[in-house]
């Protein structure tokens, strides 16, 4: 039986449209990619349906619940389906990509996202090669997981990251191999993909305040983080320091609003601001001054996988030393253990 893939259209520069501002989302893209699909004549691509969302979104626009969005278009189409694309803006799609992979628990089909950096309806654009061989992707029966396609790289979707703002090679996963490579032809990592998992979503409402992010500077005042964690909406922050978790601990005001927002029970999440490379909390004494007032270390999570999993992990009402705790598993393939 060939493979049925429903096809995504949430908005984004692959479906987007000329205006006096400058490219808009438009309805109206299953008409632009069947005329597209039907250019190639008989080539052998799955069976598929497009839907769009009801609100298309920039991607730059895009709020926590619109992943929930996304994720109950996918839970209501699951048994109809064999496979998924997202059709997505490129700027936050390593979100969406690992917000999903959270919330689709126990995946056993394939859900590929991907976008372009030039829309379909340009003469010349990388929107067709990334929707055809995601087509493709989506109809295997080797994927059972959120992965991202993109100028011939399959990676996992919670170790994605955008590298490059306007390159066609904008996403890659610095710390973990690609799940697969397209070229001449479509070459998977079986070693690499997860097994198939026994389908258990959850789709948990957000609180776009429960978590916020800070980055290290050299001269950042303590101000900042009383600022950062001042309401009790707040549930998490994600503190992004230098090397391998390092933070200025000279300075006693910062550590100690570190410590006050920790003792509040806010979790304070250590990553790393390098693309590559973990978090080795303790590793010199400016991180163990982290571990001692209670900051969890990030190990080598991307900022997208750990924002997204807080999240995530806090929509379903979990919090204090369990949350501690989760945050430094692997749920998903997101980290690595050990």
């Amino acid at each position: 039986m060939n493979a049925r893939v429903l096809v995504i259209y949430t908005g984004g520069t692959i479906g987007m449209v000329p205006s006096e501002q400058g490219y808009v989302p438009e309805p109206g893209f299953h008409d632009r990619v069947q005329a597209q699909l039907e250019s190639l004549g008989e080539a052998a691509l799955p069976e598929y349906d497009l839907i769009e969302l009801d609100r298309l979104i920039d991607s730059a626009n895009l709020v926590p619940n619109d992943w929930r969005e996304i994720a109950l278009a996918i839970e209501q189409n699951w048994k109809t389906y064999d496979g998924f694309v997202v059709l997505h803006g490129t700027d936050t799609l390593a979100y969406t990509a690992s917000a999903l992979s959270f919330m689709l628990e126990g995946t056993n089909k394939p859900v590929i996202l991907t976008g372009s950096q030039i829309p379909l309806a340009q003469l010349r654009n990388d929107a067709l090669d990334n929707l055809v061989t995601s087509l493709m992707l989506a109809a295997s029966r080797e994927i059972f997981e959120v992965c991202v396609y993109f100028n011939g790289r399959l990676l996992r979707g919670n170790r994605s990251l955008k590298v490059r703002s306007s390159g066609f090679d904008a996403f890659d996963s610095p710390n973990a191999p690609w799940l697969g490579q397209a070229g001449i032809n479509i070459d998977l990592r079986p070693d690499l993909l997860l097994p198939p998992g026994r389908p258990c979503f959850q789709i948990p409402e957000f609180d776009p305040a429960a978590v916020t992010v800070l980055t290290v500077f050299p001269g950042m005042p303590a101000s900042l983080i009383e600022a950062a964690v001042d309401s009790s909406a707040v549930k998490a922050l994600v503190l992004q320091t230098y090397g391998v978790g390092n933070p200025p601990d000279a300075d006693s005001a910062l550590i100690g609003a570190l410590e006050v927002a920790a003792k509040r029970g806010v979790c304070i999440l250590n990553l790393t601001q390098c693309q590559q490379g973990a978090v080795s909390q303790g590793a010199y004494a400016t991180g163990a001054t982290l571990n001692r007032i209670g900051v969890v270390p990030g190990a080598d999570m991307t900022l997208e996988a750990a924002f997204t999993k807080l999240h995530y992990l806090l929509g379903l009402g979990i919090e204090g030393e369990e949350l501690r705790q989760s945050m430094q598993a692997s749920l998903r393939g997101e980290l690595s253990e050990g």
